[in-house]
């Protein structure tokens, strides 16, 4: 069992820190406070990315930090053209130090263009996609020219079972046709999102985990439409968010089904497992981020005589954070090299337990953090009520706690013979 990033990995971590901290945190509260005065002055422009983050991305390219996150094994042309030291192809282990500091900055990962859902959809065409499909799509995923949506949740049924999803998605000859709703369809906000991959039933009489398929479906289709853009705790999450879509008789040739009708099931399962890793990491460094402004916050400021820092059992509190983050990546990073040495199957557990654990770790590190910052911690001229919503949130993203903690049971149970 060995955690220890690789050499190279130890210095694409150095440049990631030092860009995050000279590049990024500089013009990061300007970005944010630029997209509320937007939404505050209506018109849609909200919705529009600002000018400075394709300055940070020319930046970023310029440097090789670029899709750092491609999965070793896939060194080949895509990495040669759209990324440089090597063209990433780094192991979950050695991306994960990599994820944590993009998880400071809640612009970080769209800089290095290592943002969800495009990441877990650039793995698919990876991994599942015909040649076609990925000279179509992941060709200027991969170079950022476009986003994407990943649309599988549906408002109408119980989606933390990924077997009832109701959209239909219908072979017809040489084409597919879809009808239904999706939401929490995250990244479909944004001006440059072209391509959607829909989960949708395609043979209702298969096994419940042979009935779906994943289609390819551009986002100027005809019958596709964004009803509206959601909420998460009162943040829209501009200029990517998460809509609801319906797709209304929407026909897209039979070529679009990746990997195949019925194969919707697997492909998830194939690209939740190092996607949860990433976030798991990613809500890891907003967690530091947190723990460290409310150690500047409690040394810097006074109430009866005393620092905030020496007042109500916060010493305790920072230990106790400082516990906590050390004792979750820990866990996320035992995830990542079981994933590295036997694939998804090799980790099922642990993956579960991660998902499980980070959010609610970071969660409590931010709470105390807010709590320090007194009534502040609760606007935004602080990224913490922003980030205690990204954490939150996490709990229900890639499969809420209920279905994990379900999972680790049963796993764990079986040790025992006790039948599921």
């Amino acid at each position: 069992m060995d955690f220890a990033p690789s050499r190279r990995a130890q210095e694409l971590s150095a440049l990631v820190r030092d860009f995050i901290r000279c590049e990024i945190e500089p013009v990061e509260s300007d970005y944010v406070a630029e997209i509320k005065r937007r939404r505050e002055a209506g018109g849609g422009g909200n919705w529009q990315e600002l000018p400075i983050m394709a300055e940070l991305q020319a930046k970023a390219r310029e440097r090789g930090l670029w899709n750092l996150f491609l999965p070793a094994g896939h060194e080949g042309p895509y990495a040669e053209r759209y990324g440089t030291h090597g063209g990433a192809g780094l192991t979950n282990v050695d991306y994960a130090p990599i994820a944590e500091l993009t998880g400071r900055s809640l612009i970080a990962p769209y800089v290095f263009n290592c943002n969800a859902p495009d990441t877990g959809n650039m793995e698919v065409l990876l991994k599942y996609g015909t040649q076609e499909q990925r000279d179509a799509w992941l060709d200027p995923l991969l170079d950022g020219r476009i986003r994407s949506a990943f649309l599988m949740t549906e408002p109408g049924v119980a989606s933390s079972d990924a077997t009832n999803m109701e959209l239909t998605a219908v072979v017809d000859n040489d084409e597919v046709v879809l009808n239904g709703t999706k939401w929490f369809s995250t990244g479909v906000g944004h001006p440059d999102c072209e391509i959607l991959i829909v989960m949708g039933l395609t043979d209702p009489d298969a096994d419940r985990h042979h009935r779906h398929s994943m289609v390819l479906v551009p986002r100027s289709t005809p019958g596709v439409k964004v009803e509206r853009m959601l909420t998460t705790m009162g943040y829209f999450d501009e200029p990517h968010g998460h809509g609801e879509v319906s797709l209304t008789d929407v026909r897209v040739p039979v070529e679009n089904i990746v990997s195949g009708p019925g194969e919707a099931f697997a492909i998830a399962q194939g690209r939740l497992g190092p996607g949860r890793v990433h976030h798991c990491m990613r809500v890891i460094g907003l967690a530091e981020r947190a723990l460290e402004l409310a150690i500047e916050r409690g040394t810097s400021r006074e109430a009866f005589g005393k620092q905030l820092i020496n007042l109500g059992g916060n010493r305790e509190r920072v230990a106790q954070a400082r516990i906590a983050i050390d004792a979750t990546r820990l866990l996320v990073l035992n995830a990542a090299w079981k994933l590295d040495v036997g694939g998804p199957m090799n980790a099922i557990s642990e993956v579960s337990q991660i998902k499980v654990a980070a959010p609610r770790m970071a969660l409590e590190v931010i709470d105390f953090a807010m709590q320090i910052h007194g009534g502040a911690g609760l606007t935004d001229d602080v990224p913490l009520a922003a980030a205690w919503t990204g954490a939150r949130s996490l709990r229900f993203a890639d499969g809420p706690d209920e279905v994990h903690l379900g999972l680790i049971a049963r796993l764990e149970l079986m040790k025992y013979g006790v039948a599921r």
